[in-house]
């Protein structure tokens, strides 16, 4: 396949992937230095009232990287990731987690989802998987 860049997004020649131009403006007038906060993605999806992985998507094709993940999984400097494993974990976050479950893994959603839900920030809920080897995954922008 053949690809170009033009106007700082990327566009596969054929299948002619493209930017929506208002997501687009939106992700560009936001982005610092080629990057943008994972928070800052979703509040453009919010005020566009668009999917969180249409942001991530066109995040990607204009080359812009996703930082500073709200589960604390990628995006710090200077040791990448964040998160710490939790020192205590109770039953009841375990079964969630646990139930929550794809494959062996939790989906990014499902962690925020259980945040919500027990009312916690969402890096205890990274923090707790830490603690349980369980790998989050599917994140809601792309990024992994």
């Amino acid at each position: 396949m053949v690809y170009y860049k033009k106007n700082r997004s990327e566009i596969e020649c054929g299948s002619e992937k493209k930017t929506d131009p208002l997501i687009k403006d939106e992700v560009v007038k936001h982005a610092k230095n080629g990057k943008i906060p994972c928070a800052v993605a979703f509040e453009i999806s919010r005020f566009l009232k668009v999917s969180v992985a249409k942001i991530g998507e066109t995040a990607d094709l204009l080359d812009i990287k996703i930082i500073k993940c709200q589960l604390g999984l990628f995006g710090y400097k200077p040791h990448k990731k964040k998160v710490r494993p939790q020192e205590n974990i109770n039953k009841d976050l375990t079964d969630a987690i646990n139930n929550g479950l794809v494959d062996g893994k939790l989906p990014c959603k499902k962690a925020w989802d259980i945040a919500s839900r027990f009312k916690i920030g969402k890096m205890a809920i990274s923090g707790a998987c830490e603690t349980l080897n369980i790998k989050i995954t599917a994140c809601q922008l792309g990024a992994f």
